[in-house]
């Protein structure tokens, strides 16, 4: 059975916010539950999300949603140990588009 990996304790960072506007577009819209809000990355290559999980987590489906036009062309999933470096897990394609994507990992 699926469980959710994000909880109150999981440590989130981002690549960057739009326009440094951390009230309107920051990292806290992107767990909240509201379909009005949403973390806005600014423009550029390689935007990123890290989470830092209270545990150690074995994470088997992604699950994301992007503005329609804004949407990643790859995604890549990677993950490491306390303290270690990261390996590649798993990169998948999202479609440019504003529905829920969700992408098994292998």
């Amino acid at each position: 059975m699926a469980s959710q990996l994000i909880c109150s304790e999981t440590q989130s960072r981002v690549s960057s916010v739009l326009n440094r506007d951390v009230k309107q577009f920051g990292k806290k819209f992107m767990f909240d539950c509201n379909e009005e809000t949403c973390w806005n990355s600014d423009q550029g290559d390689c935007q990123w999300v890290l989470l830092e999980f209270p545990r150690s987590v074995k994470v088997s489906v992604v699950k994301l949603q992007f503005q329609g036009g804004f949407s990643a062309k790859t995604c890549r999933l990677e993950g490491c140990c306390k303290d270690g470096d990261f390996t590649e897990l798993s990169q998948f394609y999202p479609e440019d588009n504003n529905c829920l994507q969700i992408s098994s990992l292998k």
